[in-house]
């Protein structure tokens, strides 16, 4: 007592601040951020523990951000030992670290497993890596050698769950109902046959997300494939061009050029490229009446195709300072598609013999044109993750359809020739405007909050002439609209072993259609609320165990909608349903990730759907005896199905990957259909040296849906390629579809008729292309549309 009553004001004061302080600091600090040792790139979702030395367990399990950073506080002073893991990387650790009052810093670099060199000779592998992450499974592409000098369908062919089919078409686990975002947003290169124009060799990786939280919009039945194009990040002025050729012919080649200093940076990409190849169809209908054939007729399809097509980006970051940047840009996209197709008809009667024959001739002729502008804004607070942005499109093209068609009735008796003629000129305004808030809750919380409006307008102005005399009961214009506003809040968090996130969605969806004959006058209101909820919990260093559930909604595009079809084959006509309703579909998902000493990953994962609404094609036959294509609703759909996904390296330079996904559904309305069905893809990647070596096989089995019956499917692909004058070069010799076996295949059966069909749009192909980076390395990656 005495002491105390000794000390100064200033003694006291100056205690009872640091008894204060010691208060406050209790928990101290240990934060980082874990890097590639290869590429200086930080690195996603990488298992971090934090536990005192001498420790066998740590309390929790820290996974970094986006951009490679963790912290965490601890509950005392002392000496700790900071583990790191990442698939497709070497394990590392910083032991011995002496945590006071004050945090600590540290930088980890983890070196790529398939880097490490052998004792006789540098074997190395480029392998793509497949990533479970809380809410979506994210395929890193690597050295995808079978895609170079091709597009972003050749990487969607190679990632686990996806489908690219003949015609092109994207299915994710079988369904085509699947939304398609580039950088997480949507954008212009999505449309109209837009993925084949992103080269290949641009992509960072592929994000799967069959049951997306409530952060992304809730349009796409079967999920999103989120493609991410990397931005460079080095500084100064760099580039790289591409050129490649093929057989049968498929040239073109592209420049791309950046230069960054530490207040903007400036960035162009031109792409230019002539596609031309020929395919063949064939197709074999039988008329019953009075339960017998009526008649058969024969069709045989030549097809040559012919497609240029050249894009334009520029725009340019602004750095304000280290927490405000602006990014603006503008992409220009010009294409003509030039296709001649020639249709032969054989008319049979009941007893096979010919009676007459149809020839025809079209010449379609389709130039677009399309435009976006963008502009993006984003906000660091001082406060650690807390993050404000905003991001405004404006999109607009269009597209002019002509059709010139010659039919020749060779029918000796009477003979006669017509010519047809349309022309379908759509044109399209498009605004989308997004705001998005995170910030932090506690040290692994974070809470989101966002709001989007997205207005669309689209006109299609349609005519038909038969010999040069307008068809006026075919000529009309059409006008669709459509707007939705959405708004979602979300949370995340880490209780000890489990990682959950729960959120919620609300939509108003407003789109409607007229017409000049008031034929397809339609309107439609919904208001909807879609939840989602995402668990992970982390069993063991080597385990992991999910569950998620979402709602989700299918809402038919402009080309289900839109009545005109077009007129090459007045026999089989395919036309839109502006009547046509979204679907509403319920998603479960129960899967696990197990990682093996020995470098081995399985993740299996069972899943189920319930739609609503369900819509598909329905083909009928009119007292014309034409056959007519139509989108409806057909009612509901239960599937169940079972995914198994594998990464194995028996060898440091050979990697393999395999996919197996199998499902059963059962379809109730317009018809009941209960049918199984499976596909899988096995991926080898073998590098030594230089050299590369890559091969991938595909095989979906049949399905059905609705009234169609699909066949089998089954092709591989093939490359090589060479790097050159240390890396910055590379020569690469790919086959696309090496055996010729991409065909599509389809029956139809009905009271009154039966169908069989056979499209093979294009066969085996040859590429050779040669890419070359100036001031860049092989990390670094061109910057291209969002």
């Amino acid at each position: 007592m005495t002491q105390i009553y000794a000390m100064t004001t200033k003694q006291i004061v100056l205690t009872l601040l640091g008894g204060m302080l010691a208060v406050v600091c209790r928990g101290q600090h240990i934060k980082g951020i874990i890097l590639d040792a290869k590429s200086r790139q930080p690195i996603e979702a990488a298992s971090v523990f934090v536990l005192k030395t001498g420790q066998s367990t740590a309390p929790e399990l820290l996974l970094t951000n986006a951009d490679g950073t963790f912290a965490t506080t601890l509950p005392d002073t002392g000496t700790y030992d900071v583990k790191v893991s990442m698939l497709g990387y070497e394990p590392a650790q910083q032991p011995g670290l002496i945590v006071r009052q004050a945090p600590v810093e540290i930088t980890i670099e983890l070196m790529p497993n398939g880097n490490l060199e052998l004792k006789e000779v540098e074997i190395t592998t480029e392998r793509s890596t497949i990533e479970t992450q809380l809410d979506k499974k994210v395929f890193n592409v690597g050295g995808e050698l079978i895609a170079r000098g091709g597009n972003a369908t050749d990487i969607l062919n190679n990632v686990p769950s996806v489908n690219v089919n003949p015609m092109g078409a994207v299915s994710l686990r079988g369904n085509s109902s699947v939304r398609i975002l580039i950088n997480g947003k949507p954008s212009a290169l999505t449309a109209n046959n837009g993925l084949t124009q992103i080269p290949a060799e641009t992509i960072e990786k592929v994000e799967v997300i069959t049951n997306p939280s409530a952060e992304y919009d809730a349009q796409g039945a079967a999920g999103i494939i989120n493609i991410v194009l990397k931005k460079n990040k080095k500084g100064g002025f760099s580039s790289s061009f591409t050129v490649h050729g093929g057989i049968p012919n498929n040239n073109g080649g592209g420049l791309n050029a950046n230069y960054k200093t530490t207040k903007f940076n400036v960035f162009s990409d031109v792409r230019v490229a002539h596609i031309a190849f020929d395919g063949y169809g064939t197709l074999q209908r039988h008329n019953f009446e009075n339960n017998g054939t009526s008649a058969y007729i024969d069709q045989n399809i030549r097809r040559f195709r012919n497609f240029k097509r050249l894009n334009t980006y520029v725009g340019s970051d602004i750095y304000f300072n280290e927490k405000n940047t602006l990014t603006l840009s503008y992409l220009y996209r010009r294409s003509l598609n030039r296709d001649s197709v020639f249709y032969q008809n054989l008319y049979k009667n009941d007893a096979g013999n010919t009676i007459s024959a149809i020839q025809t001739l079209e010449r379609y002729r389709e130039p677009q044109r399309s435009n976006m502008m963008e502009a993006n804004y984003v906000k660091q607070f001082q406060r650690p993750k807390q993050q404000l942005k905003f991001n405004a499109q404006y999109v607009f093209w269009n597209d002019d359809e002509n059709e010139n068609v010659n039919e020749f009735n060779r029918d000796l008796a009477l003979p006669t020739e017509t010519a047809l003629r349309s022309r379908d000129i759509e044109s399209s305004k498009e605004f989308m405007a997004q705001g998005d808030f995170n910030t932090p809750v506690g040290q692994n919380g974070k809470f989101s909050i966002g709001l989007k409006s997205e207005m669309r307008r689209i006109n299609s102005d349609y005519a038909v002439w038969e010999n040069n005399v307008a068809v006026d009961t075919m000529t009309n214009v059409l006008r669709y609209f459509e707007r939705i506003y959405g708004t979602y809040a979300q949370f995340s968090n880490v209780f000890k072993k489990v990682q959950y996130q729960l959120g919620v969605r609300v939509e108003h969806f407003n789109t409607g259609s007229n017409d000049l004959k008031n034929i397809f006058y339609t309107r439609k209101n919904y208001t909807n609320v879609f939840p989602s909820a995402h668990l992970t919990f982390k069993a063991t260093k080597r385990l992991d165990l999910q569950l998620s559930y979402s709602k989700r909604i299918d809402r038919p595009g402009f080309f289900q909608i839109n009545p005109f079809g077009g007129i090459a084959d007045r026999r089989n006509l395919r036309v839109g349903n502006p009547d046509l309703n979204p679907m509403f579909i319920d998603v479960a998902e129960l899967g696990t990730l197990f990682k093996f000493e020995n470098g081995l990953v399985i993740n299996p994962s069972a899943y189920f759907q319930y739609t609503k609404n369900l819509f598909d094609i329905l083909i009928t036959r009119n007292t014309a005896n034409v056959l007519i294509e139509k989108p409806i609703n057909l009612g509901t759909e239960r599937r169940y199905g079972f995914e198994l996904s594998t990464t194995f390296s028996p060898y440091k330079w050979w990697s393999l990957s395999n996919d197996i996904n199998a499902y059963r559904f059962v379809q109730n309305g317009v018809f009941t259909v209960t049918d199984a069905a499976w596909f899988t893809k096995l991926n080898s990647r073998i590098k030594s040296g230089k050299w590369s070596v890559q091969n991938a096989f595909n095989y979906t089995g049949a399905r059905s849906s609705g009234q169609i019956r699909y066949r089998a499917v089954f092709f591989a692909d093939l490359a090589i390629g060479r790097e050159l004058w240390n890396d910055k070069g590379m020569l690469t010799l790919r086959g696309d579809n090496i055996l010729g076996t991409r065909i599509h295949r389809y029956t139809v059966n009905s009271a009154v008729y039966t169908l069989s069909n056979e499209n093979r749009p294009f066969g085996a192909r040859i590429v050779l292309s040669f890419n070359y980076k100036l001031n860049r390395t092989k990390a670094d990656k061109d910057r291209l549309p969002e």
